[in-house]
């Protein structure tokens, strides 16, 4: 791991080393710090203001500039406020303290501790006149060039507390990353809504289609699931008398990577009794923004060129609409799968021959529809083939009471009018025991228990969930979902 140092490593190395001979701690266990910069800055302005003597302040961070003058020098640390000046001379710190420790042993990215009073200098820059100085923590590597920062992206993600300490606007996106989830949080709670936690590992998955990562309890001698989503045992907690509930947690999907995919990721769901997907449209607009109203103090954004407005009321239009002012094909005209691949062959199109009839409509809409939602719209009602968990449209068992809302050419979130007839549902998860049998890897298994569970009665409802990824995406402007998560999941390096 330290073999093949570079010429700065092996330096740093060297003074550590030095430090040891001198006796003096380079990784002393407790350290002092009355304020943070920013706060050292807002207490010398307001004693100025009232024509007084600033205080004595200790403060700490990590040393990211340094000027040497003689037997006066001037340096700049940063700590998670921003960043203050030291102004640092001899007959104040002392021979050891400037001779020994400041010219010679430390280096760009140590950690320091230094006191004194707060003035401002010639030039007019807030500071600490050091009267104290010392080292907190000694950086064996040196900091990216202050110039360039951290650019390669497959450094910044692998090593991503490199990439924060390089990169203010990287940190700025995981700061509104943070509040964006707290602003979420905040109006569901405002609205009524219990906040809970659902099994991670699962005997049985379900609640989206996709395939789940297995993993085994070795004193139970278990096969068990990550989950794919939290929707089956939040909806067990409205059948036992709990009307608002939501989750915001980890969902893991054992499928493809994209800019707009991950497998691991954070997922927002929420369920409302006596309620039903328009209700669930008219929560999801206001929730977001709500969410842009906190963040921003207006519902604008701009998002990779696109300005876009997220102030409700949202566009609506169906699915069937949708494709139809696309491409001229109206796919209730072909009520199977064999004629709907029929007519997409006579557009040019080449359908799946494997695809069930609700696949190739969701084909037709990835292609020619998803890309040009770039303002806020919810799609409506969705093949019964891919949406096992929602209800039928009345008068339409080929369709059923479901959403996508997009935003940006990107789908952000899926709702329904939840399935609550146990009959109905058992059907569905027996049709898609079939289908996960003949190959259909994504299709769920029974779960028995849920039925269960439904037979006990679920009132109405309204259920929503949406990628808190993809949110952050759209909110710091990034065209990668590896941009808005902290550690992703990356190839070994050896592949």
């Amino acid at each position: 791991m330290f073999e093949n140092l570079s010429d700065q490593e092996q330096a740093r190395r060297d003074k550590l080393a030095r430090l040891q001979e001198l006796r003096i701690p380079a990784y002393p266990a407790r350290c002092q710090r009355t304020h943070t910069a920013q706060e050292a800055i807002a207490a010398l302005e307001t004693a100025e203001a009232a024509g007084a003597v600033a205080d004595t302040v200790w403060l700490t961070g990590r040393l990211v500039a340094i000027r040497m003058m003689g037997k006066a020098s001037f340096a700049h640390i940063e700590d998670g406020s921003g960043r203050i000046q030291l102004f640092i001379r001899q007959n104040e710190v002392g021979e050891d303290a400037y001779e020994n420790l400041l010219k010679k042993l430390l280096d760009l990215g140590d950690f320091v501790e230094a006191s004194g009073p707060l003035v401002r200098t010639k030039t007019g820059e807030p500071s600490c006149q050091v009267q104290t100085l010392r080292l907190l923590s000694k950086a064996l590597h040196p900091l990216p060039d202050k110039w360039h920062g951290l650019r390669d992206v497959e450094t910044r993600y692998r090593q991503r507390y490199v990439d924060l300490l390089a990169n203010p606007d990287v940190r700025r996106t995981f700061v509104t990353r943070a509040r964006l989830v707290s602003a979420i949080r905040r109006y569901l709670d405002d609205a009524g809504f219990l906040e809970v936690e659902t099994p991670i590992l699962q005997p049985i998955y379900g609640g989206a289609a996709a395939r789940p990562f297995v993993t085994f309890h070795n004193q139970l001698k278990q096969e068990l699931f990550l989950r794919i989503s939290f929707e089956l045992y939040l909806k067990r907690l409205l059948v036992g008398g709990i009307e608002r509930v939501y989750e915001i947690g980890r969902d893991f999907r054992n499928e493809g990577i994209s800019f707009k995919h991950n497998p691991e990721f954070t997922q927002l769901e929420f369920y409302e009794a006596y309620t039903d997907y328009n209700g669930m449209m008219r929560r999801c607009e206001d929730m977001i923004a709500a969410a842009a109203l906190t963040l921003n103090g207006h519902t604008r954004l701009t998002y990779q060129g696109h300005e876009l407005d997220l102030a409700p009321p949202w566009g609506r239009i169906t699915m069937r609409d949708a494709i139809r002012d696309a491409i001229g094909l109206d796919y209730a005209d072909y009520p199977d799968a064999s004629s709907l691949a029929e007519a997409m062959r006579a557009q040019g199109h080449q359908p799946d021959p494997h695809s069930n009839r609700g696949k190739l409509i969701e084909s037709l809409f990835a292609a020619h529809v998803e890309p040009n939602l770039i303002q806020p719209t919810f799609i409506l009602d969705y093949p019964v083939e891919i949406s096992p968990l929602a209800k039928k449209k009345d008068g339409d068992p080929s369709t059923v009471e479901r959403f996508e809302y997009f935003i940006g050419g990107m789908e952000m979130g899926n709702a329904f009018s939840e399935l609550n007839d146990p009959l109905d549902q058992l059907q569905r998860f027996l049709d898609m025991g079939r289908a996960l049998d003949a190959g259909d890897e994504d299709a769920q298994p029974l779960d028995e228990d849920f039925v269960t569970a439904l037979c006990y009665g679920l009132p109405p409802t309204g259920g929503f969930g949406t990628g808190i990824d993809r949110l952050a995406m759209l909110f710091t402007d990034q065209p990668t979902i590896r941009e808005v998560i902290l550690f992703p999941h990356l190839r070994s390096k050896e592949s």
